[in-house]
């Protein structure tokens, strides 16, 4: 069962995510790939991540498909402009890959080629419009296109936004412009997170609740600082300070969250950030 038809039968999904490697050196992200395999029901393939310049997700993607895994295609729009983007999309769904992250991504200035001219041509909004008319049969300005592809396109939500309405108001932006499900940025505080669950739950689009493991006290501080939307409890802070083992406390941390999420939606999303060799363990711990 694919991911997908997994989302429609009420299954709890699990997906996860890889990141391609800046060059073309690829075994160490296949090999994190292989461990996913039969643990997750879709692997995200990130696109530039942090706007650092990497090898591409569309190729990625495709490897994945030829290894029987079931990639999650994160386009960005801000290194390509609505011709690029549109091209993209097509050659995709001839590789066969149908699920797609809409994002409108990072600034171009926090990453590696701060120098880098961003497009941003398109916002994550008028990609996902972008993606239902070429399902439809012609280009955005509409040419007739020689074959339609067919795609599942998702987007992402931050529940801890500051004002959580506007992200909700985004959020149903973004279903009326065709999103099919949601990944949501880092979630630590489950009792935030089932109000907003509470809020959205008439919209009826599968969320899921994105995990993030702490590294560190000095990382939950960071992205507390740093990251919009990202709130790590105090007593979370102090348990990853007190840690003797850091990784065996972050999996704990990340086991109950995800324990206590499980109830308020229909999966998580795993963004292992360099440790996607512990979420084997991280999904045992779970149960999951």
């Amino acid at each position: 069962m694919g991911f997908q038809e997994s989302l429609a039968a009420g299954k709890f999904v699990i997906t996860s995510e890889i990141g391609p490697p800046k060059g073309t050196h690829i075994q160490e992200m296949l090999a994190d790939a292989e461990l996913l395999r039969g643990r997750v029901d879709a692997i995200n393939v990130t696109d530039l991540q942090s706007s650092v310049m990497r090898l591409g997700s569309l190729a990625v993607c495709h490897l994945l498909r030829e290894k029987g895994l079931e990639p999650i295609f994160q386009v960005t729009c801000r290194d390509r402009n609505r011709l690029a983007l549109q091209a993209d999309l097509l050659s995709a769904s001839i590789l066969g890959i149908k699920n797609v992250l809409a994002l409108t991504g990072d600034y171009a200035s926090l990453g590696d080629h701060p120098q880098a001219k961003p497009v941003f041509d398109l916002d994550s909004v008028s990609l996902l419009k972008v993606i239902k008319t070429l399902e439809g049969g012609t280009d955005m300005v509409g040419n007739a296109l020689q074959g339609a592809p067919k795609f599942y396109p998702g987007a992402v939500v931050n529940p801890g936004g500051n004002p959580v309405e506007a992200q909700i108001i985004k959020m149903e932006k973004k279903i009326k412009a065709g999103a099919t499900f949601f990944q949501t940025q880092a979630v630590y505080d489950a009792g935030a997170f089932e109000t907003f669950m509470k809020k959205v739950a008439p919209f009826k689009v599968p969320v899921l609740a994105g995990i993030i493991l702490l590294k560190s006290a000095g990382m939950a501080r960071f992205m507390n600082k740093n990251v919009a939307g990202v709130f790590v409890p105090e007593p979370l802070i102090q348990k990853m300070a007190k840690a003797e083992d850091r990784v065996k406390t972050s999996i704990e941390i990340g086991a109950e969250l995800i324990r206590s999420l499980k109830g308020m939606c229909q999966g998580v999303h795993i963004m292992p950030i360099g440790w996607e060799s512990k979420v084997p363990t991280l999904l045992d711990a779970a149960k999951l």
